[in-house]
């Protein structure tokens, strides 16, 4: 079917389609990533069909198993569909541009105006609200990812281990790929000692002797961040916390988790925060730097998703190290949020506010855009600026 719609059209006349389609959807993604894709198998699959509903959900499965925002590699994987690499590579950088320069443009108004008491009670109300938000996640990666003792022992290890080392954090989740892999994958009397020598080993910090500038570190951080990006763009708070706040003092715990909430509140993948970190690190070239660098792993594994798919599918080691990986993930995630709420919580109010959004996404399945704004609005009426 869609092979014969592709016929129909020159290939100008599709990536001038993907370019229309994927700003649309980067302007207007609201709703988090499940709300995206939701929003792609309407336009891909029912109003164009370009694939069918079997293949949707099968390169959704594929995706879903690489690191970064699954919405962006969906789009990549559909642009690629369409138009090849040159439709991946459309796709991917118009369903980014509007979230981009969102941010951009939040970002100077927040460095320029962050101390007007009307900023400081917005973000006074949002912040409890992102520690409910990343703790409802956690709750939810959980529910998927533990479902046996060997993989809670897997969670909790890695809580463990981003509490006490949080600059070795990104060893800790590729150690756990690798111990799901020999947990599932290869299974021998030998695999506990081989799993126990992985795991301590992963208790070292890691030395990176690097000293490439403000414009490398942030490269080579992002590079990282955006390789390892397993379950989630939620997974990107632990693996830089430690890194933008105490290793580079571009940001204060603060100050990062205020670029948690504005990643929050602007359309497209929460890793969009990339924007916010890079412009204090070093202007607009630092902003520029940090999203690219972030995206580029996802650009990159859902074209060779979309080249090998069928090989992919029956990759057994993958799959396993994909379960290793997102239970260390669950408690990684969970280690930063508690280091980010002490931020956060800092009175009976603010404490409420993260009880009464934690409430409300769980059992009411409270909007998330709706709990940020009840958020803001509160701690803007807190505040006085109403």
């Amino acid at each position: 079917m869609e092979e014969t719609r592709i016929r129909e059209l020159s290939l100008s006349q599709r990536l001038r389609e993907l370019l229309v389609l994927f700003l649309k959807l980067g302007s207007f993604g609201f709703g988090g990533p499940l709300a995206l894709i939701a929003a792609m198998e309407d336009e891909a699959v029912r109003k164009r069909r370009w694939l069918s509903r079997e293949h949707f959900l099968e390169a959704l499965a594929l995706t879903n198993m690489l690191p970064g925002p699954n919405a962006h590699e969906m789009g990549v994987y559909l642009g690629y569909l369409r138009a090849g690499v040159r439709g991946a590579v459309l796709s991917g950088l118009t369903f980014i541009l509007p979230p981009f320069l969102l941010m951009l443009g939040l970002s100077w108004l927040y460095f320029r105006y962050g101390t007007v008491p009307e900023v400081e009670g917005l973000f006074y109300g949002l912040k409890p609200v992102v520690i409910a938000i990343i703790l409802v996640t956690v709750w939810r990666l959980g529910r998927g990812a533990i479902t046996d003792l060997k993989l809670a022992a897997l969670c909790v290890g890695a809580l463990v281990l981003t509490w006490r080392y949080p600059s070795a954090e990104p060893i800790t989740l590729l150690v756990a790929g690798g111990l799901g892999i020999l947990l599932y994958a290869f299974p021998h009397p030998g695999r506990w000692l081989a799993a126990g020598t992985l795991l301590a080993g992963s208790a070292t910090p890691p030395l990176l002797g690097w000293d490439g500038g403000t414009l490398g570190d942030l490269a080579l951080l992002f590079l990282r961040t955006g390789g390892l990006l397993f379950g989630g763009g939620y997974v990107m708070i632990p693996l830089i916390e430690h890194d933008v706040v105490e290793r580079f003092g571009w940001l204060t715990r603060a100050e990062f988790l205020d670029g948690v909430a504005l990643g929050q509140s602007t359309p497209g993948p929460i890793i969009i925060t990339a924007t916010f970190i890079g412009y204090k690190a070093a202007g607009l070239a630092g902003a520029i730097v940090a999203t690219a660098a972030i995206f580029l792993p996802s650009f990159l594994l859902a074209i060779i998703v979309a080249r090998f798919v069928p090989t992919l599918r029956r990759w057994a080691t993958a799959q396993a190290f994909l379960r290793g990986i997102s239970a260390a993930v669950v408690g990684a995630v969970l280690a930063t949020a508690l280091v980010l709420a002490r931020t956060a919580i800092t009175d009976p109010l603010t404490g409420t506010l993260m009880a009464v959004a934690l409430v409300a996404a769980l059992a009411l399945k409270a909007n998330i855009l709706l709990l940020l704004g009840a958020g803001a609005f509160v701690g803007l009426v807190t505040k006085g600026a109403f």
